[in-house]
């Protein structure tokens, strides 16, 4: 079986609401006239046809025998809003994702959105999410409106995910500094996997990895430039006494035990990733039906993998299996 662990799917309200949010966020149109979606002033977003459409997703999921996608909402997440109205798009897009999963409950499962900045409702919905919609793990971007995932105000959530020993997908954001990824599209393309990064790499040395190892994180794009990195933040432990001060062994120990996506498509990152975790902590992603996203290479990248056919097959669904609730 094929399990796609990262795609995003929205509710037509949903986007509704971000046209009239207003703020940091404007719909425009792209050189080839597809509605996109800005972040101060920083295209990140392109509007598809499958994002609302339950049915042409299936179509394509058949094309390629992808048998199972497991939803969720890509950024900006319910983040747009102010911290009272989170959990109200929050609810919308949960309660959206366990009617479609009602309705075809062999094809489609779901990562929950959070109102991480309003800490009691963000609480709540993730007791919501999990107990009462039973959906398989929530989703978090690398950044909340600016704000690192360190932060005091988000570790309660977190340590209630380990208690539950929740699955936490980190999707990114584009980064603080926007204005610096406003050409070019550098947002997604570039913004992306080093918001990615950044996220990890505070995570790891703040101590929230070792403090909380029973949450199964799982990282987008296949963790950005992280396993690439891995040397390079071990060094760091070595020299910067700052570094070691909120953990006790070196980092890739922790960052060994997180779960990295395949939306990388690139046999040479791949083989870099299962070298640095392996087989066993990569699941697949297509990023579907985004632009930078493919059904189809995310399934043709790891067929071509010269790996045994039982490390394929944990990557393709085994592995998720493992870590997701409520299945």
């Amino acid at each position: 079986m094929r399990w796609d662990l990262h795609t995003h799917y929205y509710p037509q309200e949903y986007f509704r609401l971000i046209e009239e949010s207003g703020g940091a966020f404007s719909f425009g149109r792209s050189p080839t006239g597809q509605t996109i979606i800005r972040f101060n002033g920083a295209r990140f977003f392109g509007v598809t046809p499958p994002m609302t459409d339950p049915a042409k997703r299936l179509e394509d999921m058949d094309r390629v025998g992808i048998d199972v996608e497991v939803l969720s909402l890509s950024t900006p997440n319910v983040y747009f809003v102010p911290p009272e109205r989170q959990g109200d798009v929050a609810r919308l897009a949960n309660d959206a994702y366990a009617d479609l999963i009602a309705e075809h409950p062999s094809r489609f499962k779901g990562f929950a959105s959070i109102p991480m900045d309003d800490p009691d409702a963000a609480l709540r919905e993730l007791e919501r999410a999990l107990d009462v919609l039973k959906l398989q793990g929530v989703v978090v971007l690398s950044n909340i409106n600016g704000r690192p995932l360190t932060d005091a105000r988000y570790r309660p959530f977190f340590q209630e995910c380990d208690r539950r020993a929740a699955c936490v997908f980190i999707h990114p954001m584009i980064p603080a500094n926007a204005g610096d990824f406003a050409e070019y599209v550098l947002g997604p393309i570039i913004g992306f996997p080093f918001d990615t990064t950044l996220a990890v790499a505070r995570l790891c040395y703040d101590g929230v990895f070792k403090e909380l190892p029973h949450i199964r994180w799982i990282l987008g794009h296949l963790g950005g430039a992280v396993p690439y990195l891995f040397e390079r933040m071990d060094n760091g432990w070595r020299d910067f006494a700052e570094c070691r001060t909120k953990i006790d062994e070196l980092p890739s120990v922790y960052l060994r035990r997180l779960y990295y996506d395949t939306v990388s498509f690139s046999a040479p990152s791949l083989q870099l990733a299962l070298t640095q975790v392996g087989a066993d902590h990569l699941v697949m992603g297509s990023d579907y039906p985004h632009l930078l996203g493919s059904i189809e290479r995310s399934v043709a990248s790891i067929d071509s993998l010269d790996i045994p056919k039982a490390h394929k097959e944990a990557i393709f669904s085994g592995n998720a299996k493992g870590i997701l609730a409520n299945l």
